[in-house]
């Protein structure tokens, strides 16, 4: 097997892993409304339960691949999803399904860091920027499709289908990690060997090691605020949803245009690199992201809603890009360094999470408390990137 190849097999465990994925967490908080009776609050719950074990998990599944290999990693990841996910389908009560949702965490913290860690295998850093463009936009893309068609799945095959259908996609993963594992043996260490040396000779050519730790530490802590952001507007579409009177397939089709426009900020930053190491264009696009997604929850009409998941998606697509691509170019540790992307995009969803509910908690009474909480959280480390920035 040719490297070339080799990695367009990860890009396929990548594409139905965010497949997988999305439909069944993005639309999970439809289900608690329905079935369990969830509210706002027990929905932002969920979320900040599953970030917390997320930030520590992912720590540790980037750690586990790297020390006894990424396919013993995607693994246990594919096996623990589908396990849980089936799991799902036969329990429909609230501490069943919190259950599985923290077993399906753990699994899925053993796929994104590895998928990451793969990414980078036997690249030259010159190639890293197209690979990283290709990581971002197949699974941005998937991620857009599966929301908007889970509503219309949903519709025709019951809920329940939000488990059953990830856990089989979950289950013909695992099935193909284990032909992939057998297959990359052939791949020729001369050509990896080759790509390793010419990536020594190219670092001379990177930015100066000292923007590079200055931007790669300032990224790592603005992605947390994007997943402060997005783990924010899922669990309380459904309200959004109710607002507009729209249906479950209206709802995907009208809200998932912000997955789409973050789909084409990929495309866009992977081919214009003018974004690199700019500190004024990080910036921006964390300003946009706190309008946006008050615009979002509070859009008083459907056209303002439209606009604001516009630069919603664009603001994502920057911070999100930006920390990974900054990650990538930590070390050779690839594996580690996914680890620690994985792991603040976690942290960064516990912490939203748990502000909306502390916020809906002690004000219950103020409308929309969750919301404006959130936004001085996002507010503050606007405030805080700045002073890192020119920290000396």
């Amino acid at each position: 097997m040719t490297l070339r190849r080799f990695k367009t097999n990860v890009f396929v465990l990548e594409g139905f892993n965010a497949f997988a994925t999305g439909l069944y967490f993005n639309w999970l908080f439809f289900f608690t409304q329905n079935r369990l009776h969830f509210g706002v609050a027990e929905n932002l719950g969920l979320v900040a339960l599953h970030g917390l074990i997320y930030t520590g998990a992912a720590w540790c599944g980037g750690w586990f691949a790297h020390r006894f290999g990424n396919f013993h990693a995607l693994k246990i990841g594919f096996f623990t999803m589908a396990a849980a996910l089936g799991a799902g389908n036969f329990f429909p009560v609230a501490p069943a399904q919190i259950a599985v949702l923290l077993a399906w965490t753990i699994g899925m913290c053993f796929t994104w860091p590895v998928l990451q860690s793969l990414l980078g295998q036997g690249e030259r850093d010159d190639r890293m920027p197209r690979m990283a463009g290709i990581y971002n936009v197949v699974w941005s893309g998937v991620s857009a499709l599966s929301y908007f068609l889970g509503g219309a799945i949903l519709k025709q095959f019951g809920l329940l289908s939000l488990f059953w259908i990830p856990a089989l996609i979950h289950l013909g993963q695992l099935a193909h990690v284990f032909w992939l594992e057998k297959k990359s043996a052939t791949i020729a260490p001369d050509a990896i060997a080759e790509s390793t040396s010419a990536t020594k000779a190219s670092r001379t050519t990177m930015a100066d090691p000292a923007i590079r730790k200055k931007f790669l530490v300032l990224a790592l802590l603005a992605n947390p605020a994007a997943y402060v952001a997005i783990n924010t507007a899922i669990p309380m579409m459904p309200v959004v949803a109710k607002r507009f009177d729209l249906s479950l397939t209206m709802t995907g089709f009208f809200c998932s245009i912000w997955f789409f426009v973050r789909m084409g900020s990929f495309i866009l930053f992977w081919h214009w690199p003018g974004w690199h190491y700019r500190f004024g264009v990080l910036l921006a696009a964390k300003f946009f992201l706190i309008a946006s997604l008050i615009g979002i929850l509070l859009a008083p009409s459907l056209w303002i809603l439209l606009v604001a998941q516009i630069f919603f998606g664009v603001s994502l697509g920057l911070i999100y890009y930006s920390s990974l691509y900054y990650s990538i170019h930590g070390g050779n540790s690839k594996g580690r360094h996914g680890g620690l992307h994985e792991a603040m995009i976690g942290f960064g969803t516990f912490l939203g999470a748990a502000v909306g509910v502390g916020a809906k908690y002690f004000f219950p009474h103020v409308g929309g408390i969750s919301i404006w909480a959130v936004g001085g959280l996002l507010l503050a480390g606007f405030f805080g990137l700045i002073w890192l920035r020119y920290k000396r």
